[in-house]
């Protein structure tokens, strides 16, 4: 019984994980799982209407997501026990220009973002994915709004150079240029050759300049990335690609997250760090408010807040250095009493675990894991 319950938890940790190649799909998942959970989603931009017993969540930038049950017995000025983990993992951001032709290819222009391991990222079979702003208009008003995209299929591969033409890898290295040599491939040019009439005969041509002298929004998006990307995004999310404005996308591995190994016994998976405490402090706080009595004699609020940007330092409007924290708290506890010392009450009372993955002992790395620990 208990082998077969530790394989449930797993297969639903390889379930997030292959549902979170971004920070952004990462929450996306965690809300789908909160709301089957009964949880409510509250806006940070509305008043709020809490009420004793209930639970719920709110997003900000739609890549940290804050979760929180008040406990039946919870009065303003009690604590708080939260746990803290991040969505966000190392990784290849696609820059804000990424169109790259070279050598009669078409590449994509990368960013490191966070500490990684670079060289891993070669030879793999990759992908993108994150969120597209789409530019809307319905009876003569203009919106925006947020798209998560995935391209499934693999589009392109950082390619390493062969044997013969870095003789002395093995002795002395890989060692990767990150700014010339960490570039996905995404196909080559004769495409482009091809389809130069075509090109040339594009009736954005005729609006490349406004009235005002600057570039269309339209021939801006074009002049930035690759068209091949921008026809991907627009027919994975359903709309024209003149109707994109911007996103935000990263390079994902196509290969799935699995149990595996010989008595599969190992996770086979990249984002572990720190998707998987995010993951067990979100199933612990679900488990642990599922029924009405879980709540019933608790007096404080059990908190869950997955920040963004732990991996470059946490200061943004969405990390765990900004207020984020503080204004859950501080509006959780003002909804039940508008008395401000109550809050400095409450953050004494409260505590939080900071839930992060730590190293195991590398068999391949003995001495180097024993004086790390």
């Amino acid at each position: 019984m208990q082998k077969m319950q530790e394989n449930t938890v797993a297969s639903e940790l390889i379930n997030f994980l292959n549902a979170s190649p971004t920070a952004f799909h990462a929450v996306e998942e965690a809300k789908k799982r909160l709301r089957n959970a009964g949880y409510e989603q509250v806006s940070e931009r509305q008043d709020w209407n809490l009420e004793a017993g209930k639970r719920y969540f709110f997003t900000r930038n739609h890549s940290t997501i804050v979760v929180f049950a008040i406990g039946n017995k919870f009065e303003a000025g009690n604590g708080f026990y939260i746990v803290g983990a991040h969505t966000d993992s190392p990784c290849l951001k696609l820059k804000p220009v990424s169109k790259v032709t070279k050598g009669g290819y078409l590449k994509v222009g990368v960013q490191t973002y966070g500490s990684g391991l670079w060289h891993t990222w070669f030879d793999r079979d990759l992908t993108v994915a994150g969120r597209v702003i789409i530019k809307e208009e319905k009876d003569g008003s203009v919106s925006y709004s947020h798209r998560l995209v995935r391209i499934e299929e693999p589009i392109m591969r950082v390619p390493t150079i062969a044997i013969h033409l870095d003789r002395n890898v093995n002795s002395d290295g890989f060692k990767v240029n990150t700014e010339t040599q960490l570039l996905p491939v995404l196909a080559t040019s004769i495409k482009t050759e091809l389809n130069k009439a075509f090109a040339e005969s594009d009736p954005l041509k005729s609006e490349e300049t406004l009235a005002d002298g600057k570039k269309s929004d339209k021939v801006m998006i074009k002049s930035k990335h690759h068209s091949l990307v921008l026809e991907m995004i627009a027919n994975q999310i359903g709309c024209k690609v003149d109707d994109i404005c911007d996103f935000e996308l990263q390079v994902c591995d196509t290969q799935p997250s699995v149990i595996a190994g010989a008595a599969k016994e190992f996770i086979f998976s990249g984002r572990l760090d720190n998707l998987c405490s995010s993951f067990c402090s979100l199933k612990a706080l679900i488990d642990a408010t599922s029924s009405e009595s879980d709540l019933k004699d608790e007096s404080g609020v059990r908190m869950v807040a997955l920040f963004d940007h732990e991996e470059v330092g946490s200061n943004s409007a969405q990390g765990a250095g900004s207020p984020v924290m503080l204004d859950a708290l501080s509006r959780i506890t003002s909804s039940f009493d508008s008395d401000s010392k109550l809050l400095p009450k409450a953050i004494q009372l409260s505590y939080l675990v900071s839930a992060d993955m730590a190293h195991a002992l590398h068999p391949n790395y003995m001495v180097h894991c024993l004086i790390v620990n």
